[in-house]
């Protein structure tokens, strides 16, 4: 399974933690907090991979950023 980042922001207008992976377009979850919004873009990243595996789009390979 290739390992992307996520980023995790919060949102002051909606009071919420926000979490995308930025090489997948659109890959987003959000929660009440940090942990919530990690748990969830686990559960919408297995979505966005599923989705494009079953209409046949490129997956971008992660980028590797320096630590």
């Amino acid at each position: 399974m290739l390992e992307y980042d996520i980023l995790i922001q919060y949102d002051k207008g909606d009071n919420i933690y926000v979490a995308s992976i930025p090489e997948l377009e659109g890959c987003m979850a959000h929660g009440d907090t940090p942990e919530d919004a990690a748990r969830e873009i686990k559960i919408a990243f297995e979505l966005w991979i599923e989705a494009a595996n079953k209409h046949g789009f490129d997956i971008p390979e992660p980028i590797m950023y320096a630590s």
